[in-house]
């Protein structure tokens, strides 16, 4: 009986402890503002901001957790009066470059934006010996 108690009461511990922090939600991740002007704004940030988690998806279609949480600070600082280029900016500074589709020519990102050029080039002096070879 007395194992049977302390199973239970472990059981419902263990419940009682993980399920509130599995099931914490941002508080605006999936609630849209009051001002459409506002939300829109907020919207179209969010296809431009990589999850971090998944990677290859915008933190509008992300379904995971800090996607839900950046959703959620997208739409409180955009609420709060910033503008989405500020809030963008604020993301890059604690996220890094690599969080936006669209990294800004700089330092470290210059050869993802010079890597297609070098290749077509490299690709394009291949096909001219190749050419060249067979006649």
């Amino acid at each position: 009986m007395t194992v049977l108690v302390l199973g239970l009461l472990m059981g419902a511990a263990t419940i009682a402890f993980t399920t509130p922090a599995l099931a914490q939600q941002a508080p605006l991740a999936d609630t849209q503002l009051s001002d459409p002007a506002q939300e829109a704004q907020a919207k179209a940030l969010m296809e431009t901001i990589r999850c971090v988690e998944c990677q290859g998806q915008a933190i509008a279609d992300s379904n995971a957790d800090i996607a839900g949480n950046m959703r959620s600070l997208i739409r409180e600082r955009i609420k709060a009066g910033e503008s989405p280029e500020q809030v963008r900016a604020w993301l890059i500074q604690r996220y890094g470059d690599y969080i936006s589709y669209d990294p800004p020519l700089g330092g470290a990102t210059w050869p993802l934006w010079a890597a297609p050029f070098v290749l077509l080039v490299i690709g394009i002096a291949i096909a001219r010996s190749s050419f060249r070879r067979k006649r």
